[in-house]
């Protein structure tokens, strides 16, 4: 592995397909929140931050562009906001990797591009590496620079997205790569 156990928590974020924010609090909370698990708990469960940590998570919400939505409870936010919320929580803990399960699957195509877009431009300049699970191959052969598919529990393809032909995609799907 990359990092051992123990060092894993403080390397990786989580963005998940569900959001997981916290319905009652305010976009900002939900963003700061991200750092509960790096502040003594009395902190965290009181939502006390320090200055420097709103500040960060006011620096993580405008660069997925959604900075004027602080104020606002998740629910108020379109599902592509929220996710944005999500990136920019995972964002504001500073991670190594960036572990985004089926971050676009309950998002339009349209907003499930641009919620990549922001994901894969702020990884790559930050220097982060993200490791997707998608179930779209157009969003993986246009977002990945690399390709992992799986068939029965076995790794059958593990290359560049554009090794990723439809002879390759048979094998990975068998019969059913028509449906796909």
């Amino acid at each position: 592995p990359l990092y051992s156990s123990a060092a894993s928590d403080v390397y990786k974020r989580q963005i998940f397909q569900n959001f997981g924010l916290v319905p009652r609090l305010s976009v900002l909370t939900n963003v700061a929140l991200g750092r509960a698990g790096q502040l003594p708990t009395w902190r965290g469960f009181l939502y006390r931050f320090t200055e420097g940590e709103r500040q960060s998570a006011l620096r993580a919400l405008s660069r997925v562009e959604i900075l004027d939505q602080w104020q606002k409870r998740p629910a108020e936010l379109s599902g592509g906001q929220q996710q944005r919320v999500a990136i920019a929580r995972a964002l504001c803990q500073g991670p190594a990797v960036l572990l985004a399960d089926e971050p676009v699957s309950s998002l339009d195509p349209a907003t499930a591009r641009t919620v990549l877009d922001y994901a894969v431009k702020i990884c790559r300049e930050d220097g982060i590496a993200m490791v997707a699970n998608l179930h779209s191959v157009a969003l993986a052969r246009e977002y990945a620079d690399r390709v992992v598919a799986f068939r029965d529990g076995m790794v059958v393809f593990a290359d560049r997205p554009a090794e990723l032909t439809d002879d390759r995609l048979k094998e990975v799907y068998g019969e059913h790569y028509a449906d796909f």
